[in-house]
């Protein structure tokens, strides 16, 4: 009896050898799953079933553990980063890449060798070799009598002998669904698959990556990323509103469009030859709308909470069902092959025998109604005189009205004439009880005269409502009262003298306005009576048409 189970012990430890022997794909990629994960999946075009042996001698396989990962690479570690545009809608095509990341001051040349870059310093300084890894001068790329040996991918395949392939330095093994492709590459790898064939949901892809080392390869990364494929329509939705403040809060306001566009994720354009319409209901009892046109606007009219809900249709092209043994005869042109509605799959035949499968996708989204700053504009510009001290400041008076509720703040940006060239910022808080209606004078300094752009804005927590103008702020005249009293504080000596020799000669006419001054009142009057005597004196000097003298605007009996 004991001879019996030493015999079968035998037969099993005889059994086991093959397998601890030989390492599959499976073992080297499957992140310890078993080898019966995902075993019913369909087979993908050009990728190879991973129970598949693996040639450990060109390709060792190191757990994650292991310590030569440490010296897998010179200079520090290489990351592979790996990204896909999922989710993919069955029956589309999925793209993953794969890019690697080499140590700080390395980069991969045009020949495909790693060297340091120029002028570039690491933690250990400057290097004094210019290569990383020099490929080239390496050799091994058909110079060797023993080249195929080397020159395959770890299930033994030989390397395809495209147009250059000698600068590929690099071995990627993608692996999903059981199933793996081998390429080769530089420091960034490609794969697309069609999905008609994977299962619904979420789906693993792993990929190690391999560098060449004279006659053999070295492992210097690991990566794995999940990827979805549905029976969705992927739909993403977005909403813009002019004067909205907050885009991402789903917070609007009452009586202004919002702008819905519905973005489709078809990377790879698996829906260019579908009929596609775009069903709306907006949740405000306004009915359903239906439209081919991906962007629609809608205003609301009342404030609250209302739900948003789209439904995209997509009759996608595709191969008829086979034909049941009795298949009923068709009573219209159009042939329903399966039930309609709002199925995900729903196959319509033509009378050209050609079908369609609709997909169907869906956004939801709750969108809040409020008050707010609808419009905005300036009625009116004035000019304002500004003090002797200041002459270099030119202020204006800008009349603003709005529509909406009154807003909590208001804010300027004075720039050049194109709007480009930022000169100053201003804003300040709006007292909120200056009465029902929206009406500002908002006081704002220009540097001097000429032209400049204004953007106005008024806002409180929820809007933003904006106009723009360009101001034209003119010179200073001459003539201004703060100019003619600089004037005359500069030409007092002259004035003086001038004085001096013709007060003899009006003193008559000087006395008798002087009397009717004397019975005036107060600071107006003897400012009346200077201009007085200085226009006597100017009629004696330059005598003419004296129809514009101020005096004769002023009566004895009203000065």
């Amino acid at each position: 009896m004991e001879c019996l189970y030493c015999f079968l012990g035998f037969l099993l430890l005889a059994a086991r050898l093959p397998l601890d022997a030989a390492k599959r794909f499976h073992d080297v990629l499957s992140n310890e799953r078993t080898s019966d994960y995902m075993r019913e999946h369909n087979q993908l075009a050009g990728w190879s079933s991973d129970e598949n042996e693996w040639n450990e001698k060109l390709y060792p396989v190191w757990k994650k553990e292991d310590p030569r990962w440490k010296n897998c690479w010179k200079g520090g570690h290489v990351r592979a980063i790996l990204t896909s545009d999922s989710p993919a809608l069955v029956g589309s095509t999925i793209t993953f890449v794969v890019d690697l990341v080499f140590p700080r001051c390395q980069k991969e040349d045009v020949s495909g060798n790693i060297v340091y870059e120029k002028n570039c310093r690491n933690d250990i300084g400057p290097s004094p070799d210019l290569y990383v890894y020099n490929w080239t001068e390496e050799g091994g790329w058909g110079n060797s009598p023993n080249q195929h040996h080397h020159h395959v991918y770890p299930d033994g395949k030989p390397f395809p002998h495209h147009t250059g392939w000698k600068r590929c330095n690099f071995v990627y093994v993608f692996h999903t669904l059981g199933q793996y492709l081998q390429k080769l590459g530089r420091g960034s790898a490609r794969v697309s698959i069609n999905t008609a064939n994977v299962t619904l949901g979420p789906q693993l892809m792993e990929v190690i990556v391999y560098r060449r080392h004279q006659h053999a390869y070295v492992p210097v990364a690991k990566v794995k990323d999940v990827y979805e494929v549905t029976d969705h329509v992927p739909v993403f939705v977005t909403m813009y509103q002019k004067n909205d403040r907050n885009l991402s809060d789903e917070t609007f306001l009452r009586d202004l469009p919002i702008m819905f566009n519905v973005l489709i994720h078809d990377p790879s354009h698996f829906l260019n030859e579908s009929a596609i319409y775009y069903k709306w209901n907006f949740g405000d009892n306004t009915g359903l709308f239906v439209s081919n046109n991906p962007t629609l606007n809608h205003t609301y009219v009342l404030n609250g909470t209302f739900s948003l809900n789209l439904t995209v249709q997509a009759a996608v092209p595709g191969p008829c069902p086979s034909p049941s043994p009795t298949p009923p005869k068709p009573t219209s042109p159009l042939c329903k092959c399966f039930p309609t509605g709002d199925n995900p799959l729903e196959l319509r035949e033509t009378p050209d025998e050609t079908c369609h499968i609709n997909r169907y996708g869906y956004f939801r989204a709750t969108i809040t109604i409020v008050d707010g700053i609808l419009a905005v504009n300036i009625i009116q510009m004035t000019d304002v005189l500004v003090p002797a001290p200041q002459p270099d400041n030119s202020l204006m008076d800008l009349v603003v009205t709005c529509q909406g509720i009154m807003p909590t703040e208001v804010c300027t940006v004075v720039s050049d004439p194109s709007c480009q060239i930022t000169y100053n910022t201003v804003c300040d808080p709006v007292d909120v009880n200056t009465g029902d209606s929206c009406l500002l004078t908002v006081r704002r300094a220009f540097r001097g005269s000429g032209t400049y752009c204004l953007n106005l804005t008024l806002g409180d927590d929820r809007s933003l409502a904006l106009t723009s103008a360009l101001v034209s702020v003119p010179a200073r005249d001459p003539a201004s009262p703060s100019s003619m009293a600089n004037g005359a504080l500069v030409s007092v000596g002259c004035l003086a003298i001038f004085v001096t020799v013709i007060t003899l000669l009006v003193y008559k006419k000087h006395k008798e306005y002087k009397y009717l001054i004397g019975n005036g009142t107060g600071i107006v009057i003897k400012g009346k009576g200077l201009n007085v005597f200085l226009n006597h004196a100017k009629a004696l000097f330059c005598p003419g048409n004296q129809e514009q003298d101020p005096l004769l605007k002023h009566q004895p009996g009203t000065v």
